[in-house]
C-alpha cells in the first residue's frame, strides 16, 4: 500500500473503474510513440455515429516537471503543466486551453502521512474554488470535498466520504450530491495477483427515493485478456473483453444492451491502442 490516505478522490476509485472504466460506445485508435528527445506523442481519432474527431497530444517530463499539450480538430490548444515537489510534499497542476484565455485553473494537492488537501481555484474573476481533504491512513480514510461559487456566493457542492481498504478488498461511504444520495461500495479480489474481482455498488437518492444497484466483476482469463461485466437493477447489462495483441498494445470490444427492451439497438464500442 502506497503511504498517507490518498486523495479525496480515491475513495471509491477501485470500484468505479472496475465499473466503468474503458466502457465506451465509440470507435477510438490511439497510436503512441516517443521520440528521441524524451517526448511521447498520442494520436487519437475517435468515430461517434456519424461524427469523427481526434486528437494529437505531446507529452515531456523535465526534471520534477511534465508538460501535456493537447490539440484536437477544433483547434483548441489543452496545456497542463504539473510540478511536483515545487514546493515540499506537494503537487502543483496548472492547465489552460486557448483560444479561451480564461479557462486557466490551478490545482495545488499536499502530501503528509496521515492527511492529504487539495485546492483548484479557476484563474479568472470570482472563481469556483473547490477544496477537498482527507485524513487517516492507507487502510482508513476519512475525506470531504466543497466548492464554493464566489461571484453568487454560494456552494456547488459539498460531499463527504469513508474507505476501509484491505489487501484482498476495499470498501467506502459516500454522502452526495449535497447530502442528496449516498453511495456503498464493496471490492474483492479474487486473487493475489488482483487480476480478477467482484464489486457491488448501492447508490440511494433521496429526493426521488430511487435505488441502483450494480454488480459487475473482471476475470483474466490468461496473462493476455481480460473480461469485464457488469448489469443493474434497470436490466441494463455490460461486458468488455480486452485483449493484448502485442506488448503494450491492447484491444478493447464492449458492448451495452437493456435486457427490459431488447429492441432497442445495443451499444457497441471498439478501441485499438497502439504502443511501441
Amino acid at each position: 500500500m502506497s503511504k498517507g490516505p490518498g486523495l479525496y478522490s480515491d475513495i471509491g476509485k477501485k470500484a468505479r473503474d472496475l465499473l466503468t472504466k474503458d466502457y465506451n460506445s465509440d470507435q477510438k485508435l490511439t497510436v503512441s510513440s516517443y521520440s528521441t528527445t524524451g517526448v511521447a506523442l498520442t494520436s487519437t481519432a475517435v468515430k461517434k455515429g456519424g461524427l469523427s474527431t481526434g486528437d494529437v497530444a505531446a507529452v515531456y517530463k523535465y526534471k520534477n516537471t511534465l508538460i501535456d499539450v493537447k490539440l484536437d480538430t477544433a483547434s483548441i490548444i489543452n496545456t497542463t503543466l504539473t510540478f511536483t515537489d515545487l514546493f515540499p510534499s506537494t503537487k502543483t497542476i496548472a492547465s489552460f486551453m486557448l483560444p479561451d484565455y480564461s479557462s486557466g485553473k490551478l490545482e495545488i494537492q499536499y502530501f503528509h502521512p496521515h492527511a492529504t488537501l487539495t485546492s483548484v481555484a479557476a484563474l479568472k474573476q470570482n472563481p469556483i474554488v473547490d477544496v477537498s481533504a482527507t485524513v487517516g491512513t492507507p487502510t482508513v480514510a476519512f475525506g470531504a470535498e466543497a466548492g464554493y461559487d464566489t461571484k453568487s456566493g454560494s456552494f456547488t457542492k459539498y460531499n463527504t466520504g469513508i474507505s476501509f481498504t484491505r489487501l484482498d478488498s476495499s470498501a467506502s461511504v459516500v454522502i452526495g450530491d449535497k447530502c442528496d444520495s449516498i453511495k456503498v461500495t464493496y471490492l474483492h479480489h479474487l486473487d493475489q495477483l488482483k487480476k480478477s474481482a467482484a464489486v457491488i455498488d448501492v447508490t440511494r437518492k433521496f429526493s426521488t427515493n430511487q435505488n441502483t444497484i450494480t454488480v459487475g466483476g473482471s476475470f483474466a482469463v490468461d496473462p493476455l485478456t481480460q473480461v469485464k461485466a457488469r448489469f443493474n437493477n434497470y436490466g441494463k447489462l455490460g461486458g468488455l473483453l480486452q485483449h493484448e495483441i502485442f506488448p503494450k498494445s491492447v484491444l478493447t470490444i464492449s458492448g451495452e444492451v437493456d435486457t427490459k427492451a431488447l429492441d432497442k439497438n445495443p451499444k457497441f464500442g471498439l478501441a485499438i491502442s497502439l504502443k511501441p
